[in-house]
């Protein structure tokens, strides 16, 4: 007898994927802005206000541009990993991965990316001989805005304040 999970699990997927999709029905379905078209300010009106010209109510068909949007969707992903899953503790690591574990760390490592970027542009914005700088200094000096000047002895202070804590006021 097998395992009741598994059975789920399996049902669900072989219900949910499509093997091999219908270019024409299993794409994103047409909507009312892909049947519109653009008046042309070539149609003439008739003088009757009643009247609505033939090429307004039976427009041309407009040609498709593009190729159809690919199914992004997380849905088929997760389950095209549960197919290998034996038990529901398989299953139960699986879940745990892909819906809190990685986007967990994702978000962790892009919000340690941007503190991190913006740490390190706050000493380097008024420093630097870069052209972004220069041009920095130059727009506050045209707005008669003050730019802030570290001077060189606050920037030995706060190094020697840095490792008097690292060794724990050792020599």
């Amino acid at each position: 007898m097998s395992d009741p999970v598994v059975d789920i699990a399996s049902a669900i997927q072989s219900a949910s994927i499509k093997r091999h999709p219908s270019p024409a029905h299993d794409l994103n379905p047409s909507t009312a802005a892909s049947k519109k078209q653009p008046v042309s300010p070539t149609t003439s009106m008739s003088s009757d206000a009643s009247t609505i010209p033939e090429s307004v109510l039976k427009p041309v068909p407009r040609r498709a541009n593009l190729p159809p949007l690919p199914d992004m969707r997380f849905e088929q992903s997760y389950l095209a990993s549960l197919q290998g899953a034996e038990s529901w503790w398989r299953i139960a690591w699986i879940t745990g991965r892909d819906q809190v574990f990685l986007p967990l760390v994702q978000g962790m490592l892009w919000t340690l990316l941007l503190s991190g970027w913006r740490y390190w542009n706050r000493g380097a914005q008024f420093q630097g001989a870069t052209l972004g700088s220069k041009v920095r200094r130059w727009w506050w000096g045209v707005n008669n805005w003050t730019i802030p000047q570290e001077t060189q002895e606050k920037v030995s202070e706060k190094v020697g304040e840095f490792y008097t804590a690292q060794l724990g006021g050792h020599d």
